[in-house]
């Protein structure tokens, strides 16, 4: 609320009509808006530069009205996370802190072994339908990493039922819109056909419609409601986007409009579900790459880097996880992540680029393991967090010494 003694306004007072205009604050600016146009009781206006990096700029602009009111994930929890790369990242991020990922144990079933290659709603979909009823392509449709075929073999679905039966909570991450089919039958390829089976006769293209997405996340959601009525579902959008179309149009464009799709479905689904079932959450890991951070991406364009990728697990850690992570603590990480990004702006980031590689690398390496990090590993980190910064430091003094001896040197 509004302290008039201090001048703070939170997000739930932006809007408030001062001397016949609205008074906004974004950050430490204010904004007078125009009055011509009633705006509502608790309007939200887009952050500029500074109200994002402010340290509640992460709870405020981007996840509030999203979070649970309170954390939920405790050592008893059971968890299956599978669909694109966020339920991969964060199944392995929960493991790490030892709660029970269900799909990080188990190698038998499809959800386990690609879960997070299973990446449109009709694959996922084809997961609880032949888990729970029993459901099966009538042709070969599911291919792993190598292409390999994945058959529909009964233990592997007796497996996965196992799985969602167990599940107290679900994170299912929605990748992409654009899907291969067969069109004879009209079932839906995990990803691409694999190049030695491809027939231009029935194998064919195109992008999943708006409404064809939601009838999916629909029977999703009625699925896990009719066999998991008490289980909580979380679903979220990948940030990474493509990293090829099939489309005649740029990859850009086209990741766009997949994107999008799969964001407005969800957000459907929400409105229309999230008010009789409070268990139905978006927790908004595309958001928090793609606007929170003016340089997310490494070099490929596609894959977080390092501080980006552990604000979005600790955000989720501190919402949804009893683990006793603070909103302070929190704000600590996403202000030092947001030093590193502004950072990465500056002509000498060379240094700072191979160090947060260095850290993506190493946590990419150590998630494969279920074992935490150790002291000695955090003592390695912030020693060569503390060596960074006096080499930035070293190399500034440089650059102004190298001035001041130019100026000098110039004739009068």
């Amino acid at each position: 609320m509004s302290d008039s003694a201090t001048g703070d306004t939170t997000t739930a007072d932006q809007g408030k009509v001062v001397d016949g205009r609205v008074e906004v604050r974004l950050g430490d600016t204010k904004l007078g808006l125009n009055y011509t146009f009633y705006r509502g009781e608790g309007a939200r206006f887009l952050p500029m530069r500074a109200g994002m990096a402010a340290p509640e700029g992460l709870a405020l602009q981007v996840l509030e009205g999203w979070m649970p009111a309170e954390p939920f994930i405790d050592q008893d929890t059971t968890i299956v996370a599978f669909g694109s790369c966020f339920a991969g990242h964060i199944g392995r991020y929960l493991s790490n802190l030892g709660f029970d990922v269900a799909t990080r144990k188990d190698d038998k079933a499809y959800v386990s072994k690609l879960g997070d290659g299973i990446v449109n709603v009709f694959a996922i979909r084809q997961q609880f339908e032949w888990a729970w009823e029993g459901l099966s392509p009538s042709v070969e449709l599911w291919h792993g990493y190598k292409a390999e075929e994945f058959g529909y073999d009964e233990e592997v679905r007796v497996r996965t039922r196992e799985l969602f039966d167990a599940a107290d909570v679900f994170i299912i991450t929605l990748g992409l819109s654009e899907i291969w089919y067969d069109e004879p039958t009209g079932e839906v390829f995990w990803r691409a056909v694999p190049y030695e089976k491809f027939d231009p006769a029935r194998h064919k293209f195109r992008v999943a419609s708006s409404a064809e997405t939601l009838d999916n996340l629909r029977r999703i959601h009625d699925l896990i409601r009719k066999h998991r009525p008490e289980a909580v579902i979380v679903f979220t959008v990948s940030p990474i986007p493509l990293s090829a179309t099939f489309r005649p149009v740029s990859c850009v464009t086209a990741n766009a409009a997949s994107k999008a799709l799969l964001r407005a479905a969800i957000d459907e689904l929400y409105r229309e579900r999230h008010p009789a079932d409070p268990k139905l959450f978006y927790y908004p890991a595309y958001e928090v790459v793609t606007q929170c951070f003016d340089r997310p991406f490494g070099d490929d364009f596609r894959h977080p880097l390092f501080h980006v990728l552990d604000v979005n697990m600790k955000a989720f850690e501190r919402y949804f996880c009893r683990t006793g992570l603070t909103d302070d603590d929190l704000a600590a990480v996403f202000g030092e992540a947001k030093r590193l990004d502004r950072a990465l702006g500056l002509e000498d980031s060379g240094p700072l680029r191979h160090y947060i590689d260095a850290m993506l690398a190493d946590w990419a390496a150590r998630t494969k393991d279920p074992a935490k990090f150790d002291v000695e590993d955090r003592q390695a980190r912030l020693a060569r967090k503390a060596e960074l910064r006096r080499e930035r430091e070293l190399q500034r003094a440089s650059r102004i010494a190298g001035r001041q001896g130019a100026s000098e040197r110039e004739p009068s």
